[in-house]
């Protein structure tokens, strides 16, 4: 995608190349006429002085130097001095160049002008790891030093980071340099306003650059008038008028010296006119910028034509369709074509190949035939998706509501959650007082998913229930062992469930518990990680017939709570095919140890789904917490009726 917009806007480049309105930079290039005058490069740096004196003599704005002199000049010992002295004396400022890897010659951060960032976040600007940069007497003579590295993708310049991060200092690029010295501005100041509308500050002028720091440039066509040779400025044949109050840009330009960069209009120059174009853009105001909202109205511009098309096609003539078409084309390229003239980088070719690919899949699907298969299509997927919304309601109002069920209860607290994997499930919970003062809960799953399982489920809940209300001892062993008889009687399908049911005495918090196939539950002390209450219980209901289920018994603490979830916790995939496993249900327990039951419930369900990431739910998923509070005093009414019930009985 990255490659189609560059595609595209170096497109529209050729199409509308910047006019050079202003000339605000002059280039001195070391030229081929140079080096047959003066000597191969690089030339002694008492002879570069004398080039940077000459220049300085037609009273510049400021003289930048896209050269760097990082080696000892082998032919004077007072070379960096005479050099040094020149710049000194005049407005200059030195190149840096940016390196991927530390240099050992220049281990410190650049001495550079301080900028200074208003805004919360962190940039994400290009960093460099080390640098290059003159030599040390040299630079500390400049005026200011900049960057000169440029951001290429496959040889193409196209931008230019602005501001950049070299040894973890913010360090303009050159031409901002030179732009800060030749006005005399102290500092640097980067406004960012949120998203890609940040702008850089140099004295009254601000330059809008992305949130990278990086600048869009708007190439001119290559214009010998940018030029003046380096013999000619030696030898005074140029008039001083030419350089007077520009910036000048000193590089080199002879052929077998550089490497010649490529720009989207299709030239190759010399990285000195890079900077140049970057200063004509600057005071011509002609900047690119890709705003922030730029994909969203790509989208929305794809979106909007799909929708049309969508609506148009199916019912309209091929000839119409195709004119549709053919306009939507038309108005995406007219449209970045205006937008790209007003500033703004809007790619219309993602929304442009989305149109050619939707319009050719509507053609296709555009018999009247196929169409009314599909239109039948439809109506009886709406009748199912209606009847299975109807089963859903219906199974979803067979489990209790605990909030609303036990919401004047303080002796405990209980919590249960159910999210099926498609419309209707096979898990189940239920919750109720089979006497004043015991608590049956129970949670189970049925094999399978969808309708088969929800029937079965419905068939084995009420079942359950029933056994449970009926056995007076309330024993959750033989309870199963009852439901595994009547369950398995009318089981064509050989179905099977996992359940695990208890039975909490409120007064004491006698626990009593028993498992048939089903996940241990967890059980959360304060003070103490999570117990897995392992019981060897039995196979599933409907499993082994006659099966006699055991009973396990356990004393809760106050405040002690449990945990019970099905296998659609545990076994919850995430797009990269991991499980959820008992172990996070375990950390996530144990992390939640002063939570209630809700709490616990509902960061298990939330942090399964932040797991998953999206991927499709594999089966269902059902959660349930209860908590025994300890003792707690009855009211005056209900105490006077206890001791009155106390005294009616016979003393031993």
């Amino acid at each position: 995608m990255v490659r189609l917009h560059e595609l595209v806007f170096d497109a529209y480049q050729r199409l509308m190349p910047r006019p050079r309105e202003s000339a605000p930079a002059i280039i001195v290039e070391i030229d081929e006429r140079a080096l047959d005058a003066q000597g191969q490069w690089p030339w002694p740096r008492t002879q570069v002085a004398e080039l940077v004196r000459a220049i300085a003599r037609a009273r510049p704005a400021a003289i930048g130097l896209d050269l760097l002199f990082t080696e000892p000049d082998r032919s004077s010992a007072d070379a960096d001095r005479s050099l040094a002295q020149a710049l000194q004396e005049s407005t200059s400022v030195l190149g840096i160049a940016g390196l991927e890897q530390p240099d050992r010659r220049f281990p410190n951060p650049p001495q550079v002008a301080p900028v200074r960032i208003s805004g919360a976040r962190e940039l994400p600007l290009r960093r460099f790891a080390g640098h290059l940069q003159s030599r040390f007497q040299i630079d500390r003579a400049a005026s200011g030093r900049g960057l000169i590295s440029a951001d290429m993708r496959e040889g193409v310049v196209r931008t230019m980071p602005l501001v950049a991060r070299v040894n973890g200092v913010l360090t303009p690029t050159l031409t901002i340099e030179l732009l800060r010295t030749a006005a005399g501005i102290p500092s640097l100041s980067i406004m960012d306003h949120g998203g890609e509308d940040v702008r850089l500050q140099v004295g009254d002028i601000a330059v809008p650059m992305q949130s990278d720091g990086s600048l869009q440039i708007h190439f001119a066509p290559h214009d010998a008038e940018r030029f003046v040779s380096a013999q000619d400025v030696l030898a005074g044949e140029v008039p001083p008028e030419v350089l007077r109050d520009k910036v000048v840009l000193v590089g080199v330009t002879g052929l077998g010296l550089i490497d010649y960069q490529a720009t989207p209009l299709g030239e190759r120059v010399p990285g000195v006119e890079v900077h140049a174009q970057i200063l004509e853009q600057i005071f011509d105001g002609a900047y690119l910028h890709r705003p922030g909202h730029a994909r969203w109205l790509e989208a929305a511009s794809l979106l909007a034509a799909g929708l049309l098309l969508v609506a148009v096609v199916p019912v309209a003539k091929a000839w119409v369709s195709a004119l549709i078409g053919l306009a939507l084309l038309g108005s995406f390229v007219l449209g970045g074509l205006l937008t790209f003239k007003a500033g703004a980088l809007i790619d219309p070719a993602a929304p442009a190949a989305g149109v050619v690919l939707l319009f050719g899949s509507l053609l296709a699907f555009a018999f009247a035939e196929a169409d009314r298969q599909r239109r039948r299509l439809r109506e009886a997927q709406a009748r199912v998706a209606g009847e299975l919304e109807a089963a859903r309601r219906i199974q979803m109002g067979l489990l209790p509501d605990p909030r609303a069920l036990f919401a004047d209860e303080a002796r405990f607290s209980l919590e249960a959650t159910l999210s099926p994997a498609r419309t209707v499930g096979g898990d189940f919970y239920d919750c109720f007082m089979v006497d004043e003062h015991r608590l049956f809960f129970i949670v189970a799953d049925v094999s399978g998913k969808g309708l088969p399982a929800s029937l079965f489920m419905a068939l084995s809940k009420s079942l359950l229930k029933s056994i449970a209300l009926r056995q007076s001892e309330a024993d959750p062993g033989a309870m199963l062992t009852l439901a595994n008889a009547e369950i398995g009687r009318d089981n064509p399908e050989s179905l099977f469930v996992t359940a695990y049911a208890g039975v909490l005495d409120t007064r004491t918090g006698g626990l009593a518990f028993s498992n048939a196939g089903h996940e241990p539950a967890l059980s959360l002390r304060e003070g103490s990680p999570p117990e897995v209450l392992e019981h060897s219980g039995g196979p599933p209901l409907c499993v082994i017939e006659g099966f006699q289920y055991p009973t396990a018994h356990r004393q809760l603490a106050p405040g002690e709570t449990l945990c019970v979830v099905t296998d659609g916790v545990t076994e919850a995939m995430n797009p990269r095919g991991e499980l959820y496993g008992s172990k996070r249900v375990r950390l996530l327990v144990a992390a939640g140890t002063d939570a209630n039951p809700r709490k616990l419930v509902d960061a298990l369900a939330a942090d399964v789904r932040r797991f998953a990431d999206g991927a499709e739910q594999a089966d269902d998923i059902t959660l349930l917490g209860v908590r025994w509070n300890g003792f707690q005093p009855m009211s005056g009414a209900a105490a006077e009726e206890r001791w009155q019930d106390l005294a009616l009985e016979p003393r031993a």
